[in-house]
């Protein structure tokens, strides 16, 4: 047994209680509406580097996090989340073997199809409709996917997560 796996278990999970921690911090109303999709993205990454380890039932269990965190309807982000998690884990092999920059034009498939999914299961529950700034993260998700990725990889490398 490698002497680094006590670690790899608690960096997923740290990583995953920050990406939690970033959806509900406070920020000014004019940056809310850009805020990307944190929890979808440390999800993404660590379903490309280890689909055995995060995979649907992870990314189902931190949108049912994210649900109760953010009261929205129960199930929502964790459907959408489980979906994602899904289709990363079937395309992995693809995307990893092309640039980040290619990778991030997938994760803003993934992430606009997880908006998609959040933005039916909230008129099916009747909630306050969405404007056109509700897709706004589907952007930044995008933006900033080589930054996570290239944090992700560090750490993961760092602490020798396998």
């Amino acid at each position: 047994m490698n002497s680094a796996q006590p670690h790899a278990r608690w960096v997923i999970v740290l990583t995953l209680v920050v990406a939690l921690t970033l959806m509900i911090l406070p920020l000014p109303a004019m940056v809310e509406p850009f805020r990307p999709e944190w929890a979808i993205l440390v999800i993404l990454y660590w379903s490309l580097a280890l689909p055995a380890r995060v995979g649907v039932g992870v990314a189902w269990l931190v949108g049912l996090l994210q649900d109760v965190v953010q009261a929205t309807a129960l199930g929502s982000h964790a459907l959408a989340f489980a979906v994602v998690a899904y289709l990363t884990i079937q395309l992995c092999q693809r995307i990893r073997n092309v640039p980040v920059w290619q990778q991030a034009l997938t994760v803003l498939g993934l992430v606009l199809l997880a908006r998609g999914l959040l933005f039916i299961t909230r008129g099916l529950s009747d909630s306050a409709g969405v404007d056109w700034r509700f897709w706004l993260p589907t952007l930044t998700s995008t933006l900033v996917w080589p930054l996570v990725f290239v944090l992700l990889r560090f750490l993961r490398r760092r602490f020798q997560v396998n």
